[in-house]
């Protein structure tokens, strides 16, 4: 999967995220989490973990 900083992803759980950063070879993303409102969750997820960009 082509996953670039900036991008709007889709987590297996259901969730949408924004990716802020790429660390390593694509190991570990830091994505910002949409939650209701204005509000987001900051947290690190694996490739395994993202169903799809969108």
């Amino acid at each position: 999967m082509n996953i670039n900083q900036y991008d709007k992803i889709l987590l297996k759980d259901g969730r949408t995220a924004s990716v802020v950063e790429i660390f390593g070879d694509g190991e570990v993303y830091l994505v910002d989490v949409d939650l209701p409102g204005p509000d987001w969750e900051t947290i690190a997820v694996k490739e395994c973990d993202i169903k799809k960009v969108m």
